[in-house]
This record gives structure tokens, C-alpha cells and sequence, in this order.
């Protein structure tokens, strides 16, 4: 299904297009305050790189707190459980992946503070799972991060699909409900993971001399981002100290992490699947070289510059 071109966004007048952002603002207010109020369950399919997969989700917001619980019905065998945010338990190659990402703050989405950095505005209509939706049009206003076309469940505001577009308009990743039931309470045992599902135990302990925060600092952003954790672990593989800084605009996420390369066969990457990039390089410090990779759903071109800009205390004049 094509995404509904942004440059559209363009066609309307100033009134027209300021009316439809102030929609647009209470809409994304509404999906805020939906995702840790509403309880559902219900299965999507997730698109990335022209792979789909098939997901069972179970959402129960209870006595303040909200958990739920993620299956994927087909290809590898995959299952989280999150409580509040944080992972519990996983499963398959979630593993592998969640082991590289300090703990993160959950997102507080503010349209107010997103209209500095996108475009929004309500452009339209559609119907997904059998349910009307609203469509909000999220378009960056730089190079540095990537748009959204969120369709909104009218009745709940719950998100019935989220197409990620790079500055092109090409779609990069598609979530898309294809049954939604927001009139059930899932079940104790619904949300009960299952027995391949391993306890997440993840640390970010400081280290002993100075936190990676007054380590490391990035010599340039992309407007509108800010650090909002950092931390520093064990590799349970490599027995070597990482440093982790996460970085956040109010909706886009990136990570940072630096680690020593001295002695380590590792090359310089520039990657990307779907939405996902990867970019690493070799920083000289006074203490050796130090690895650092950019790991977000941002341009290429972004991390890379951000790559580059990664500066420590005992860093060497010119990396």
C-alpha cells in the first residue's frame, strides 16, 4: 500500500496548514495519554526491508501500571514481556539485541515540543482492521531524522498503523494492525510468558572513577535532541568495559557506545536495515583506541556526523 505523499502537506494554505497542526497536536495528545490508559490485544504484521512478520500483542494497563506482552506467530520464535516500559523477560533473537541497550526511560510524547522539529497535521482518513482512523501526517523539517504517517483509531486513538518515511517519502517500516480488540481486559494468563522466555537482568552500574556522561560528550547534535540516560556495563562476551549514551528528540532514539578496540580485530561499519542504522569508527584516545558506534532509527548521514563528533576527556586532538 503506498504512503500517502507528504509533499501534499505543501499544497494547503498557512491557515489551513496551522488549523490541521493544532488537530494534529491533539490527536498525538490523545495517543499519549491512549497507550497508558487503554487496555487491548490484538495482531499486527511488522514490514521492514520487504520482511514481514506476524505479532500477537497483549496490553493491560492495571493499578497504575501497564503490562504487556509481544509473540511473534511466525519465522523465528520471539517473545518479550515489559512492565512499564522495561523488559522482563525474552526470548529468540531479542536476546542478542536488548543486551547492547542500557535501560531506557520511556518515551513522554509532547506534540508541543515536536512542532519545533516536524510539521504536523491531520491529512486525512482510512480504515485498518475494521476500524476508522484519522490520519496524522509527523514531517521533519530537517535531514537529520525521519517522518511518520500515523493512522489513529478515532474511538481510542490507539495507533491502527505507523508507516517510517525517509526524506523521499519511501517507506522504511510498516506497523499495521489486522485485529484490535480494545473491549477486553487481556488475562493474567494471556500476559504469562512462556517458558523459553529468559529474565532480563540489566545493570548500569557507574563506573568507579567517572560516569560515561563525564566522559564522553558529542561535539554536535541534531537540533532538538538530548541526552536522556547513560550508563556503563560488562560485555558478558568480550569481559571488556562499554559506555552508552541515549539520546532522544521526544520521538526519534539514538544510542552511543564506546568500547576498546586496542587489540581487537574489528572493522569500521556503515549499515542499515529498514529504518536501523549502524555506523562505527576508531577514536584515538591518550589510553588507546576506542571503538564508537551510532546505533538509531536516524539518516545515515546523521549518524555518521554524530559518529564523528564523539569526543572524550582523554581524546586525542585529531581522532
Amino acid at each position: 500500500m503506498r504512503a500517502i505523499p507528504l509533499l501534499a502537506l505543501l499544497l494547503s494554505s498557512w491557515f489551513a496548514l496551522s488549523a490541521h497542526a493544532d488537530e494534529a497536536q491533539d490527536w498525538l495528545t490523545r495517543l499519549g495519554r491512549a497507550e497508558q490508559q487503554q487496555s487491548f490485544e490484538g495482531t499486527f504484521v511488522y514490514e521492514r526491508n520487504g520482511s514481514f512478520s506476524t505479532h500477537d500483542i497483549w496490553h493491560r494497563v492495571q493499578d497504575g501500571h501497564v503490562r504487556e506482552r509481544l509473540l511473534q506467530l511466525d519465522g523465528s520464535a520471539q517473545e518479550a514481556v515489559r512492565v512499564d516500559g522495561r523488559a522482563q523477560c525474552v526470548s529468540g533473537t531479542l536476546v542478542a539485541g536488548l543486551g547492547h541497550s542500557p535501560e531506557a526511560p520511556s518515551r513522554i510524547l509532547d506534540p508541543k515540543k515536536l512542532t519545533s522539529f516536524y510539521d504536523l497535521a491531520v491529512i486525512g482518513k482510512s480504515r485498518v482492521a475494521g476500524r476508522n482512523a484519522v490520519i496524522v501526517s509527523i514531517s521533519p523539517r530537517d535531514p537529520y531524522r525521519y517522518g511518520f504517517e500515523l493512522h489513529l483509531d478515532r474511538e481510542t486513538a490507539l495507533p491502527l498503523k505507523s508507516l517510517l518515511l525517509n526524506d523521499q517519502g519511501q517507506l522504511l517500516e510498516r506497523f499495521q494492525f489486522t485485529r484490535l480488540d480494545t473491549s477486553a481486559t487481556p488475562s493474567d494468563q494471556s500476559l504469562q510468558p512462556g517458558s523459553d522466555c529468559s529474565p532480563v537482568t540489566m545493570s548500569a552500574a557507574k563506573s568507579p572513577d567517572m560516569s560515561a556522561t563525564q566522559k564522553w560528550h558529542l561535539d554536535w547534535l541534531p537540533p532538538g535532541f538530548q541526552r536522556i540516560s547513560s550508563a556503563t556495563r560488562k560485555d558478558p562476551q568480550t569481559k571488556s568495559t562499554v559506555d552508552s549514551l541515549m539520546y532522544d528528540d521526544g520521538l526519534a532514539r539514538f544510542s552511543v557506545f564506546l568500547e576498546s578496540a586496542n587489540g581487537a580485530d574489528v572493522n569500521e561499519t556503515r549499515a542499515q536495515l529498514g529504518p536501523t542504522v549502524a555506523v562505527s569508527r576508531r577514536l584515538n584516545t591518550v589510553d588507546g583506541e576506542m571503538m564508537v558506534t551510532v546505533v538509531g532509527e536516524i539518516p545515515i548521514g546523521t549518524a555518521e556526523r554524530i559518529a564523528l563528533s564523539v569526543r572524550g576527556e582523554k581524546a586525542a586532538a585529531k581522532p
